[in-house]
């Protein structure tokens, strides 16, 4: 049989001791700490996904070039356009130099639109079998644009310095990493690790993407090339940007990960804080690209 209510001492309980006249704070409940949890975890996710809303719409933007500027001249025959805006990309009489940078463009095109497809839960969840053909694709691709951004560093290219090619060999370390562990987890079904390892391969094989924005946020920031001499294309600043264009975006997702694993309500407000800046920062590279690198070329 339950009890009858002590209603004194339900009162007494509702006091504080040292004075009956006051009322006590309230105090959370678990209730109210799992409410706030739960929205701390929505603002967290909706931070993300404005950020690859933002960043995807960039990326095809830089697709829409890729395809608009180098497909179109090569359609035409008119490839030494392309060195205009990619210095030693097509040389006359060497064949395979040509080939290995037409090839690496192509991929670059088909890899971000190939990722920005991938990551996209509803095709994941209503197209499973596109998503699993697709995903041998773009594995694939990030395969060969990684070998063949190494070919082009040491074998084909002027422009830059040792430290810039070392970063870009980094990078392309980085992008066959990536997806060997993509692909290992994916074979596993350890399916959690396999859509980590799966973002940072985004943001690896977005690096070229990343240091175009960073470069042109750089310069409208500085109200010009400060930092880097823009004739030889050397200099602290660019130096800086090669290794940030992967670095930076793989440190600021690990802490997401930490924050959805480990942190509490704050620590996840302020990481959605941080994402929401680093979205606004990312719009802003993404217009000054479009107006200064990709939009006058597809006039």
């Amino acid at each position: 049989m339950t009890p009858p209510l002590d209603v004194t001492t339900f009162i007494t309980d509702a006091l504080p001791a040292s004075d009956s006249r006051e009322r006590r704070q309230p105090t959370p409940t678990a209730s109210h700490r799992g409410a706030l949890s739960k929205q701390a975890k929505s603002v967290l996710k909706a931070a993300a996904t404005g950020w690859f809303v933002v960043a995807g719409l960039g990326q095809v933007i830089f697709v829409a070039y890729l395809f608009g500027f180098y497909g179109g001249t090569a359609l035409l025959g008119q490839f030494e356009a392309w060195n205009q805006v990619f210095p030693r990309s097509h040389v006359v009489g060497d064949p395979i130099h040509n080939t290995v940078v037409a090839m690496h463009l192509a991929f670059a095109a088909l890899i971000t639109a190939g990722g920005l497809v991938q990551l996209m839960t509803g095709v994941r969840r209503w197209f499973p079998r596109f998503h699993h053909w697709n995903g041998r694709v773009y594995l694939i691709s990030a395969f060969v644009m990684g070998l063949g951004g190494l070919a082009m560093v040491w074998t084909g290219t002027s422009v830059g310095d040792l430290s810039q090619h070392v970063a870009i060999s980094i990078n392309a370390l980085l992008i066959m990493l990536c997806a060997a562990m993509v692909l290992r987890h994916a074979l596993a079904r350890r399916f959690a690790l396999h859509r980590r390892w799966a973002l940072r391969l985004f943001l690896v094989v977005s690096g070229v993407w990343f240091f175009r924005i960073g470069l042109t946020f750089w310069i409208l920031m500085n109200q010009g090339p400060v930092g880097f001499d823009p004739d030889t294309f050397t200099g602290p600043a660019l130096t800086t940007i090669a290794f940030a264009q992967y670095l930076l975006p793989l440190a600021i997702l690990q802490l997401y990960f930490y924050a959805q694993d480990h942190a509490g309500s704050c620590g996840r407000m302020f990481m959605a804080t941080g994402l929401f800046a680093s979205t606004l920062l990312t719009a802003v590279g993404i217009v000054a690209a479009s107006m200064m690198l990709w939009l006058p070329h597809l006039r």
